[in-house]
């Protein structure tokens, strides 16, 4: 069953695809059937720019309990940034 569970947003980063680094335009935060991780969910993290075309993209997939990881690291990494004052 899909979950239709998405959240998309506008960012400002770069990501490295086939062709090397490209500027990103959007990342889109999901639960759905997994393709690649054997799992029948997983989350899924999309990093594009479609004005580039469709190889303007960063895909990744994993496992909930990886994602709270991921989301702990990140947490970690921006409140060190801020408090350091270098956070733009």
């Amino acid at each position: 069953m899909c979950t239709t569970i998405s959240e998309t947003n506008p960012i400002q980063g770069a990501g490295k695809g086939l062709r090397g680094w490209f500027p990103l335009s959007q990342a889109t935060v999901a639960y759905d059937h997994a393709t690649h991780t054997g799992a029948e969910h997983a989350l899924l993290l999309d990093f594009t720019n479609y004005a580039l075309g469709t190889e303007a993209r960063v895909a990744v997939e994993m496992n909930v309990a990886s994602g709270k990881v991921f989301l702990e690291q990140l947490r970690a990494a921006i409140e060190a940034a801020e408090a350091s004052g270098l956070a733009e």
